[in-house]
């Protein structure tokens, strides 16, 4: 092929995204860490979790009730304070056909691009969960148009086998490549899965990842602060950046022997560490 030849087919590819190097690929936090305090005063918890240092955060499903006008006033604040929301968590009915319009309303004021299914409700058998993937499916052709896409949040239930297959396998091979498969970590190790096999059988899928952690034990489980568990942080990290096409990560705990706020504080913390 000629030089001119060359750069006259490069000028007529189409614009793509490009990805996050390995050192800008950004930490957020899943909001779900603090719900207690964002029920109180929702303003005021976004403006403390910037003041830690996360970059970005995701809001779950709560946030599908605001009005437009309400997550403009979410959003100005957001601007303000140089803190992004790249994805939401929603309820299946939220990617559904009567839900996915206030949906998509309400992410594109808040700046989100992924809309993100944490819960498919009651499913039976793995035919239940191929009509998940076709829920998933139908919501990404709507999405993708808009430069957005939608994803699917796994919790231990999607990575227990069913019938010889995990639920994760069928919404895995029963959506497009553009579905993003986010990964909760704890729960899929508590589940007995290996997280670095996971994102190595789905490279390019892993877009983003739930960094919570989780050890054996009655008073540990998913107690334990990010950094104390039994996760291999180092590897899932090496080959989520590597293979898995991870744009950002959000740290997310369920609870601890801390406060809320001081243990979304402490999280972070491990991180930087971890991360340099």
């Amino acid at each position: 092929m000629s030089r001119r030849l060359f750069l006259a087919l490069a000028g007529t590819a189409p614009l793509t995204f490009a990805r996050p190097t390995r050192q800008t690929i950004p930490v957020g936090l899943e909001l779900y860490s603090v719900r207690d305090e964002l029920g109180k005063d929702l303003m005021g918890t976004v403006r403390a979790v910037a003041k830690m240092g996360y970059a970005v955060l995701e809001f779950y499903s709560p946030y599908y009730d605001w009005t437009p006008g309400y997550a403009k006033e979410v959003r100005k604040l957001l601007d303000d304070l140089g803190i992004r929301c790249l994805s939401t968590h929603n309820s299946a009915t939220a990617l559904g056909a009567e839900g996915l319009n206030k949906a998509i309303e309400l992410n594109q004021i808040l700046g989100s691009k992924f809309i993100v299914m944490a819960s498919a409700g009651r499913v039976k058998g793995l035919d239940g969960w191929k009509t998940v993937g076709d829920t998933l499916s139908r919501a990404s052709e709507k999405l993708l148009p808009l430069g957005m896409r939608a994803g699917f949040h796994n919790h231990k239930l999607e990575f227990v086998p069913l019938d010889g297959k995990r639920p994760m396998e069928v919404i895995a091979a029963h959506t497009p490549t553009e579905v993003m498969l986010q990964l909760d970590v704890g729960t899929c190790v508590e589940a007995g899965s290996d997280p670095i096999s996971w994102i190595k059988e789905h490279p390019g899928r892993i877009n983003s990842l739930h960094c919570k952690d989780w050890a054996p034990g009655e008073d540990k489980g998913y107690r334990v602060l990010f950094g104390e568990g039994v996760s291999p942080w180092k590897e899932i990290f090496e080959v989520a950046e590597s293979v898995g096409g991870v744009e950002f990560y959000l740290i997310e705990q369920e609870g601890s022997r801390y406060p809320a706020m001081e243990t979304a504080e402490r999280c972070l913390g491990t991180w930087k560490k971890m991360k340099g």
